[in-house]
């Protein structure tokens, strides 16, 4: 890089710009985006600027324009999305489910603030009703203010915007969901929400409000060689305790510097087969996937041996006692 100025954003920078008490990003020459993955390991890239920033109830929320990624939003200083390539992760999260279930009419979509997961649920034709719920009204309106691809899944007559706590919201309701999705940010320690990935709340208020073929998916987190332990496994296990059936896939998305974990789950069998679900597709699917098809789903399913010899032998189960967390810090860590 020669002589030319480097600055790097780091948790305590992030507070910097919280707080309004640096103005020195701006005079330097190039400035970068630093996150810790682990003590020993960080993921940095370099910045055109930050974008937006602020702070709610439970955390903190910066919007970076990033030369590699475009628009990335950062909470509690962990990257959430991308604006290159978050279609990979939301894709997966969304649609194996609802491709997998005969004929889904309604989904209840736990956290998913910036809209993403709500703009493809309503994708599918034969969508009535899609219930988002999250915890954070700033993070909600930050990302319909910022996330313009999102706008429309924000102003669709179809989606019922919720701001409470998702367990509290499914204690609450007595209608039953076809699709549930845990679109939530990843259990790090003192966070918002890794109760929500709990045995009891899956088996005691998650499961009692799917329909009788309902499916539930989760995001669970990095699923990759070095990093599938720290709590893909344990989510894994856990919901095997619950469901008959559970399905775990993964796929890489290159802003989480990772492979990543999704977790589908039901009481009845999947019939996943590649040319049936690229005929669904075509015809229950308004638009064109960027990224799923058949092949790649099924693909997806195909763990390599590591991970498929983790999986089986995976004996923790998540509960509020015994949680794992991945790295990072929640709101009552944040420095």
């Amino acid at each position: 890089m020669g002589s030319e100025a480097i600055d790097v954003i780091n948790s305590n920078a992030l507070k910097s710009i919280l707080d309004n008490k640096s103005n020195n990003f701006e005079k330097k020459n190039e400035l970068w985006y630093e996150e810790e993955i682990d003590v020993d390991l960080k993921w940095s890239f370099a910045l055109n600027s930050v974008l937006h920033k602020g702070t709610s109830e439970f955390q903190d929320i910066i919007l970076l324009d990033t030369k590699r990624f475009g628009k990335v939003l950062v909470i509690d200083g962990k990257m959430q999305s991308a604006e290159s390539d978050e279609f990979i992760y939301h894709e997966c999260l969304i649609h194996p489910p609802l491709l997998s279930h005969a004929n889904p009419k309604s989904v209840f979509i736990m956290g998913g603030g910036e809209g993403s997961a709500a703009r493809e649920a309503l994708k599918h034709k034969s969508i009535h009703k899609v219930v988002m719920c999250d915890i954070d009204k700033e993070v909600v309106d930050f990302c319909r203010k910022h996330l313009t691809i999102n706008q429309q899944a924000f102003a669709h007559n179809k989606l019922e915007l919720v701001i409470n706590d998702a367990k509290a919201e499914l204690e609450g309701r007595k209608e039953k969901f076809d699709i549930i999705v845990g679109d939530l940010a990843d259990p790090v320690e003192d966070g918002p929400c890794y109760q929500l990935y709990t045995k009891s709340f899956y088996q005691n208020i998650l499961k009692p409000r799917l329909s009788d073929s309902g499916i539930f998916v989760t995001q669970a987190g990095p699923a990759g060689i070095y990093t599938h332990k720290e709590v893909f496994s344990s989510i894994y296990n856990t919901i095997k305790q619950v469901f008959k059936y559970v399905i775990a896939y993964t796929a890489h998305v290159p802003s989480f510097a990772d492979t990543w974990g999704w977790i589908m789950a039901s009481d009845h069998p999947f019939m996943i087969n590649a040319k049936e679900i690229d005929a669904k597709i075509r015809v229950r699917i308004d638009g064109e996937l960027l990224f799923l098809n058949g092949a790649t789903l099924i693909s997806s399913t195909m763990l390599n041996k590591t991970l498929s010899q983790s999986l089986l032998q995976e004996t923790h189960v998540y509960t509020e006692e015994s949680a794992r967390f991945v790295h990072g810090h929640g709101v009552a860590t944040r420095l």
